[in-house]
């Protein structure tokens, strides 16, 4: 991979050369706003359509197949084998060596046709859990008489939401642009990839990502985070998390196909009764111009521990940069007139004999 574009490169020239009609890039901002070809942009030509994931958490079974899948292919080392508290997420979150998490939020909300402002605080499910089966044995097809289940669509089921998480390869990807070796590079797929052996550990990517993703590895210093497997997608393979899927809930594509099948499946939920299904990460016109990684989510996307209305960290940039040049030659301008008053004052006075 070393041999690949650096991140100076990937902002520096490219042509029109996918028919997106992007055309030259002087004067446009390629730190925010849409961007239809970043592979074009970043100095590939005649490359593949961009590609991505498509994580439908509506089938998402949490068996971590995914996590697993990803370890082994790259290599990665373990990251905690303790439980911890969250219950069964042992990982906690995307880092260094975790580069899919598979998050567990248990909600005290009944399954199938719930709605996120219905309150559901007066329903307690652990009670109803520790009153034991609904169906109790020698009985079939009765409930028990005592606690008769509250009005919620006669269901007093723990609703378990369950999403695996990836970094988003962003279209604008701050973390890209704030990288002062080009350890960061955009691929020809349209993916962000980091090259550890380039890796300084300045850590500026760390803060520069609005997701949280990136981060630097303990007693080693150096960024790491998915490549989406970009020696796989170079053979013609799609990526170990999305192979091992079960039940396809991680989907690999297209990142236009994707779209157009994220947003049928949402149509299918909702004439289902499912109102809270809603797509995340999709529009090319968010704050990060789209997400080469985005997610049907069944509730709002802070539940998720997604922020829910990233913005790249740079766009503002050009704007600063501009400020800044503007405060420097007010500075000057004031020295120069205050050495000028001062020099002008700090004549010696002319004597004339008595």
């Amino acid at each position: 991979m070393t041999g690949s574009l650096t991140g100076n490169e990937t902002r520096g020239g490219g042509s029109d050369t996918h028919g997106t009609g992007a055309g030259s890039l002087v004067g446009r901002n390629l730190l925010a706003g849409a961007e239809d070809d970043p592979a074009g942009d970043a100095g590939h030509t005649g490359h593949p359509p961009r590609v991505g994931f498509f994580t439908d958490t509506s089938v998402c079974i949490g068996c971590k197949a995914c996590e697993v899948a990803c370890k082994e292919w790259n290599a990665i080392p373990e990251d905690g084998l303790e439980l911890t508290g969250m219950s069964y997420d042992n990982s906690q979150g995307l880092g260094a060596s975790t580069w899919r998490h598979v998050a567990f939020i248990e909600q005290s909300k009944p399954v199938g046709h719930a709605h996120a402002d219905v309150d559901h605080s007066g329903l307690d499910v652990l009670a109803l859990a520790a009153h034991g089966p609904a169906t109790p044995t020698g009985e079939p097809g009765t409930a028990p008489a005592a606690q008769a289940p509250p009005e919620a669509d006669g269901r007093t089921e723990l609703r378990w939401l369950m999403s695996s998480d990836v970094c988003k390869h962003c279209t604008h990807a701050a973390c890209l642009d704030v990288c002062p070796t080009g350890s960061l590079f955009r691929t020809e797929f349209g993916t962000v990839v980091v090259q550890d052996d380039i890796c300084n550990g300045c850590g500026y990517c760390v803060p520069a990502c609005p997701y949280g993703v990136i981060e630097q590895r303990p007693h080693d210093g150096r960024a790491f985070k998915c490549t989406m497997c970009y020696d796989r997608l170079g053979a013609g393979q799609e990526p170990a998390c999305a192979k091992a899927c079960p039940t396809e809930s991680i989907q690999f594509g297209p990142l236009d196909e994707l779209r157009e099948r994220a947003q049928a499946r949402v149509d299918q939920l909702r004439e289902a009764g499912v109102s809270d299904a809603r797509l995340y990460g999709h529009d090319p016109e968010d704050g990060v111009g789209g997400d080469g990684a985005f997610f049907l989510l069944l509730d709002d996307p802070e539940v998720y521990g997604l922020p829910p209305d990233p913005v790249v960290t740079t766009r503002d940039l050009p704007d600063m940069w501009r400020h800044a040049g503007a405060a420097a030659l007010a500075l000057l301008g004031g020295l120069a007139a205050a050495f000028a008053v001062h020099g002008r004052n700090s004549r010696p006075a002319r004597r004339f004999p008595r």
